[in-house]
């Protein structure tokens, strides 16, 4: 009679670990946005790199998970004429590309917006 018991516990046990990853993937979880869909990602169509002539380094502060990230790159590429990917989460560096001359106000603006904070633009080597 113990084993069914135990027996039962297991299954009730691994059936709540699938449910629980299953709704994870489904609805989302982690360290921002907990119980939200991840974040769609904005595309950029142009994405021939010679039409983006200057290259910025910026430094976002307050990234920590991929939805972090993609909630960087949707705030830059939202902008016009601006291509942006979040290159290393952990030091939180991601590269901008823009196709005119770069207004680091507007960067610094969309990235505030999307609840980040921007601790250095330079140009890229």
């Amino acid at each position: 009679m113990a084993t069914y018991l135990i027996l039962a516990a297991v299954v009730l046990i691994c059936a709540y670990a699938v449910y629980s990853y299953i709704r994870k993937l489904r609805v989302g979880g982690g360290c921002c946005g907990e119980r939200e869909a991840a974040p769609k990602r904005v595309k950029v169509r142009d994405r021939d790199k010679r039409h983006y002539p200057y290259v910025l380094e910026v430094t976002v502060d307050g990234m920590v998970c991929a939805n972090c990230a993609r909630r960087v790159e949707n705030a830059l590429n939202s902008l016009d004429g601006v291509w942006a990917r979040v290159e290393d989460v952990g030091s939180g560096r991601a590269t901008v590309r823009t196709k005119s001359a770069p207004d680091e106000a507007a960067l610094r603006s969309a990235v505030r917006q999307a609840g980040y904070t921007v601790m250095s633009v330079r140009q890229a080597a």
